[in-house]
């Protein structure tokens, strides 16, 4: 094999992720060859150092609040959780941070897999360095697709790097409980991380800058979580921002804006994502290293017709979930244009089309994972408003639903559903309280398919269960 071999295909996919992943599923399905290049574990962010092992350490913290609140388990359930057997589990989900699975996968669907650091080197051609030195050129006949994703964000503070503090990934992959952490970051990542190892062992500081946590979401999601967080022992302090931060014998010393002291084992940073761009080559195809990549709904990058960028790094979505979702229309609208021609009759690209993210502007789900846990999908009553929708909010408390009260003794949660009152279609909902990640599927299904309010009223929901939510939604909005 030659130093610069130069091989074609029709589709290069920079990025092995869950999204570069889907990308390659879509395209090899469609008769496209398809090589998939990955710098580090094939997988990617969420399979090693976010979705799962995040989950798999949350999943035992939610199910042992849950059985402390369950008759004929709460007395049981009062010890405390074993950290050794979480983080062993959390381990086995991660495969030990050991991908072969994964390339098996890639290798079963027929995509070739190139290990090392893809670069753009000018239109349709990536260069491949291989650990070893051995450098590649793949041609690309129809498209390259972006798939490289995030990394955390840290802020620009004297010595931080001297600190060595958590990122997400640290966070997720620690093999030891520290005693006291601080959370820097009042988000998802900064709720989840809190809310596991305060139940694994730590005393847990949140320092947030904001007014309070979960800032996207309805306000009252960010109070519960936080109401559920102090009373678990955590110390949530709001309009705080760390001004620097230190090491001094092995503890951590924050200093806040005001002068505070906190001092802790280690400390997280969760205070955003950077897009994985700057190492890419996009200086080569006249694009901004560093920077997001702005699509069309295709996924198809802004003024290159083969360039596509999708996932996290086109900032629409950063979730895996819409992120594979993106793969299978962006998958789909390479095929269709690979072999209906360039030309946009080839495409179905109308909102909710074959070919068209719509669900990117319309309809994202989320969970967060904390106790109470988080669920949303479409919009918050306030970003319908912000883009001029006429709507009514309605309110439940979710402790009046029968269901509620079988699942756990104490329940505390609430609901929200936004109507657009012109069409009367659900804009968006929002559940918070124990277990209701489950029921966000069916908020996106009424979000998505623009299910009028009146049709609704036929989707009649199960007795005893959470889901009767829906029918108590549907009775605020009417007698208001």
């Amino acid at each position: 094999m030659t130093e610069t071999e130069s091989i074609a295909y029709d589709v290069v996919v920079i990025g092995a992720g869950p999204v570069g992943e889907n990308v390659a599923d879509r395209t090899r399905a469609a008769g496209l060859t398809t090589a998939i290049v990955e710098s580090e574990l094939v997988g990617g962010e969420c399979s090693y150092w976010a979705c799962m092992p995040s989950k798999a350490l949350l999943r035992p913290v939610i199910a042992h609040a849950d059985a402390q609140h369950t008759p004929g388990l709460s007395r049981a359930a009062q010890a405390p959780l074993d950290a050794a057997a979480v983080l062993a589990h959390r381990d086995e989900y991660t495969s030990h941070w050991k991908d072969d699975g994964q390339v098996q996968w890639v290798e079963g669907i027929g995509a070739d897999l190139y290990r090392g650091q893809g670069r753009l080197a000018g239109p349709r051609t990536v260069e491949v360095t291989g650990p070893d030195g051995t450098r590649r050129v793949l041609t690309a006949r129809h498209a390259v697709a972006v798939c490289t994703g995030t990394r955390a964000a840290l802020p620009d503070l004297p010595g931080l790097g001297d600190v060595r503090p958590w990122t997400s990934r640290e966070a997720t992959s620690a093999q030891s409980v520290p005693g006291r952490l601080i959370v820097v970051g009042g988000g998802v990542v900064a709720v989840e991380m809190a809310t596991a190892w305060q139940a694994l062992g730590s005393r847990v500081t949140l320092l947030v800058r904001g007014k309070g946590l979960l800032a996207r979401m309805e306000p009252f999601a960010g109070e519960l979580v936080a109401d559920a967080l102090s009373g678990a022992g955590a110390d949530i302090r709001t309009g705080t921002s760390v001004a620097s931060v230190t090491r001094e014998n092995g503890t951590v010393v924050a200093l806040t804006d005001t002068g505070e002291r906190f001092e802790a084992d280690e400390i997280l940073f969760a205070t955003g994502r950077a897009p994985r761009t700057d190492d890419i080559g996009l200086e080569t195809v006249g694009l901004q290293p560093g920077s997001w990549l702005p699509v069309d709904d295709s996924l198809r990058v802004d003024g290159h017709d083969w360039l596509y960028a999708v996932g996290d790094v086109n900032h629409r979505a950063l979730l895996t979930h819409q992120g594979k979702y993106q793969a299978r229309i962006a998958g789909a609208a390479i095929a269709a244009r690979a072999f209906g021609g360039p030309e946009e009759s080839a495409l179905e690209s109308g909102p909710w089309g074959a070919h068209a993210a719509t669900a990117d502007h319309e309809a994202v789900p989320q969970v967060v994972f904390t106790d109470p846990e988080a669920a949303a999908v479409g919009l918050s009553l306030a970003e319908a408003e912000e883009a001029g929708h006429r709507v009514r909010a309605v309110d439940v408390d979710l402790s009046t639903v029968a269901g509620a009260g079988l699942y756990r003794d104490g329940y505390t949660g609430r609901a929200r559903m936004v109507v657009d009152l012109e069409d009367e279609i659900v804009r968006g909902v929002t559940f918070v309280g124990p277990g209701v990640g489950e029921l966000i599927h069916s908020a996106t299904v009424a979000v998505a398919g623009q299910v009028p309010v009146s049709r609704l009223w036929h989707a009649v929901p199960s007795y005893p269960t959470i889901s009767e939510v829906w029918l108590r939604l549907l009775e605020a909005y009417r007698d208001n």
